[in-house]
C-alpha cells in the first residue's frame, strides 16, 4: 500500500545510528536505502571485501523497479548473461531437448535480468560506499538490548551502540540465532543439496546451459560468457540436511564425491575440479520460514527472514524487495511500528513466492526413473510456459513511492 503522507523533516533530529550485519544483497540494498532517508549507517561484513565472481541469479518483477529507483539498472543491463541455450540430457548424455531458457522460466526476454551474483553485489556496494561506513574482516560477536539501544560488541574487539541492528546475514544468519535460537526450528528443507564451483571451460560452450540428470542426481555447465570458465552445478536429493558438512568442506567434497561415484556423462571429471576447487560453495536446498522478523530493535531482511530456495529464482529479488520495503517502512516511524509496518506490507509478496517451490520433487531435479521420464517427455514436447493466471508472483507487489527528505 503506497503511504501518501508527507514525511516529517527529520533533518533537526539526531541522525538514528543503524548497524547492518552482511554486504552482500540485502545489507548494501538497505543501507542505499536507509542513507537516503538520513540515517547514519554501518554495514559489518566478516570477509575483507565484496565477493567477487558467484553464481548466476535472477532479478525479476518489482526487484526491477527497486534496481532502477536506485540507479544501477544501467549498469546491470551491460552485465546481464543472455543465455541462448538449455540443454537437457539423459543418463548416457543423449540429447533429450534444447530449449529458449525463458521458454522454460517463464521469463520476459528484454526485461528480466541475470547477472553473477558479484556483480548484482558490486553494483550495490559501488551505489552506498561513499556514504556509508563499511566494517569488513568483522562480525557481531554479542548484542544486548537491555538499554536504550542495542550494545554490539565486535569480534575485532570493538563496542558501539545503536538505535537498530539489522541481519542480512544470509541463510545461516547468525543474527537470527542470536534473536530467536537455532536455526533448525525455521529451516524448510526442501530434499535436496547442491555444489557449486567454477572449472576450466574445455566443452566450446558459450551463453548456454548442458544439465545432464539421473534419478536424484543432475549435473551442469552453466557458460555464462566465452571465457575459459564455467560454473559447474552438482545438485543431488539427500534425505536429511548434512547438518555436520555445513561447516566442513572436506566433509562437503567427500558426500558429493560418494553421491555421484557411478555417475556418467562429464561428471567425473566435474568431481575432479571439485576437489581442486578454491571456491566451492555447498548448501541444503532450504526456505527459511518465522511467524515474526523482528524482536525489538532487531530486524532480519533477505535469506535471513524469507530465503526462498534457489529452486524460486527469487533470492535475489526478495532480498532486494524486502530492503526496500523495510527502508521505507522505517522512514517517519520509530523501529516498532516501522518492524510491523514492514511485516504488513512484505510478508503476503514473500510467502507467494516462497509457495511457488509447492510441494514434492522440483521439476528440474526428478527424484524417480519415471519422474524423470515424464520430465523429459515434458520437454520434448515444450513450446512455451503457459501463461501464467493473474499477477505473476514475482511482480505481485506494487512498491511504494520513495519519498526524500523534506
Amino acid at each position: 500500500m503506497t503511504r501518501t503522507e508527507p514525511l516529517r523533516d527529520i533533518r533537526t533530529t539526531p541522525r538514528r545510528k543503524v548497524l547492518i550485519s552482511g554486504a552482500s544483497i540485502a545489507g548494501p540494498a538497505l543501507a542505499f536505502w536507509l542513507n537516503r532517508y538520513g540515517f547514519a549507517v554501518t554495514v559489518v561484513e566478516k570477509a575483507g571485501t565484496i565477493r567477487d565472481g558467484g553464481y548466476p541469479i535472477d532479478v525479476r518483477g518489482t526487484a526491477l523497479e527497486v534496481v532502477r529507483r536506485m540507479g544501477i539498472l544501467p549498469r546491470l543491463r551491460d552485465a546481464h548473461i543472455d543465455l541462448s541455450r538449455l540443454t537437457f540430457l539423459d543418463e548416457e548424455g543423449g540429447k533429450v531437448a534444447s530449449v529458449n531458457p525463458h521458454t522454460l522460466t517463464g521469463g520476459v526476454a528484454g526485461q528480466d535480468l541475470e547477472v553473477r551474483r558479484g556483480d548484482l553485489a558490486g553494483a550495490l556496494y559501488t551505489a552506498v560506499r561513499d556514504d556509508v561506513e563499511f566494517l569488513f574482516n568483522d562480525s557481531i560477536d554479542t548484542l544486548d538490548q537491555s538499554g536504550h539501544g542495542v550494545d554490539v560488541t565486535f569480534r575485532g574487539g570493538g563496542r558501539r551502540t545503536f538505535d537498530m541492528v539489522f541481519g542480512a546475514d544470509g541463510l545461516h544468519s547468525r543474527t537470527r540465532e542470536f534473536l530467536f535460537g537455532p536455526e533448525e526450528q525455521f529451516h524448510r528443507y526442501l530434499g535436496y543439496c547442491f555444489a557449486g564451483f567454477t572449472m576450466r571451460n574445455t566443452f566450446g560452450l558459450s551463453h548456454e546451459v548442458m544439465m545432464w540428470n539421473a534419478p536424484g542426481t543432475a549435473a551442469a555447465l552453466y557458460a555464462v560468457g566465452d571465457n575459459d570458465e564455467v560454473h559447474a552445478f552438482l545438485p543431488f536429493a539427500h534425505p536429511e540436511p548434512p547438518y555436520d558438512a555445513f561447516r566442513n568442506p572436506e566433509a562437503q567434497r567427500d558426500l558429493v564425491a560418494a553421491v555421484f561415484a557411478e555417475a556418467k556423462w562429464e561428471v567425473p571429471g566435474m568431481l575432479a575440479a571439485m576437489h581442486d576447487a578454491d571456491d566451492l560453495f555447498f548448501d541444503a536446498v532450504s526456505q527459511i520460514r518465522m511467524p515474526r522478523w523482528s524482536s525489538g530493535r532487531v530486524a532480519l531482511v533477505g535469506d535471513a527472514a524469507y530465503a526462498p530456495s534457489f529452486l524460486t529464482g527469487q533470492g535475489s529479488s526478495l532480498a532486494l524487495v524486502g530492503a526496500y520495503m523495510l527502508a521505507i517502512s522505517l522512514a517517519d516511524r520509530d523501529h516498532a511500528a516501522g518492524f510491523a509496518a514492514y511485516e504488513h506490507n512484505t510478508r503476503e509478496f514473500v510467502t507467494l513466492n516462497q509457495d511457488q517451490v509447492g510441494d514434492g520433487d522440483a521439476t528440474l531435479f526428478p527424484t524417480t526413473a519415471r519422474a524423470l521420464e515424464q520430465r523429459n517427455d515434458m520437454l520434448r514436447n515444450l513450446t512455451a510456459m503457459p501463461p501464467a493466471e493473474g499477477r505473476p508472483a514475482h511482480s505481485a507487489l506494487t512498491l511504494p513511492e520513495f519519498m526524500p527528505m523534506t
